[in-house]
């Protein structure tokens, strides 16, 4: 005769193995929906000015400000497992030595279908400076939107919904007055 305590044990390890098996299928279920989001992301201007960083108040680096329009449409990227959208845009050049920089200048959380619909006009939220001090012959940069699917369940998937057409070129730098 069973105890009490070895069917309780049976009972909870048929549930969790269920329960596993079913997130189990959840999670390999997301690989079927594919999505390929588009978007449009156009810098309409730049300008570079001097300034000092906070951590080093004696030295003069170069901050560029970026204004940029944004349009996509993310809502395929929405299925029943997704939970939220981290999106992006970043700035991809090489400055003057060579070095291959991606800075994060602007990002948004949609944790809504209905939100999914962008339509920004922006300018970055960050900081974007060059550690070189300038950035006097650095490379023109591509500027792209990209994403994060994180779903309630499996693994993170990565995207581009939108990517500059050229690169865009840093102009001169401008003095304060």
């Amino acid at each position: 005769m069973h105890t009490v305590y070895s069917r309780i044990n049976n009972v909870s390890a048929m549930l969790s193995t269920c329960v596993m098996v079913l997130l189990a299928a959840v999670s390999l279920s997301t690989f079927v929906f594919t999505a390929n989001p588009k978007g449009d992301l156009s810098v309409s201007s730049i300008q570079v000015f001097p300034g000092n960083a906070r951590r080093y108040a004696n030295k003069n680096q170069d901050f560029a400000f970026v204004n940029f329009n944004l349009t996509a449409d993310l809502t395929p990227l929405f299925n029943w497992n997704t939970k939220q959208l981290f999106l992006y845009v970043s700035a991809e050049y090489e400055n003057k030595r060579g070095v291959k920089n991606e800075v994060v200048i602007w990002d948004r959380i949609v944790r809504r279908k209905e939100d999914a619909q962008l339509s920004v006009a922006g300018r970055n939220k960050y900081a974007f400076r060059e550690l070189s001090a300038s950035f006097k012959n650095a490379r023109p940069a591509h500027y792209t939107l990209k994403y994060n699917v994180m779903p309630y369940v499996g693994a993170l998937t990565y995207g581009e919904a939108a990517r500059t057409a050229e690169p865009v070129p840093f102009p001169e730098r401008q003095e304060l007055s």
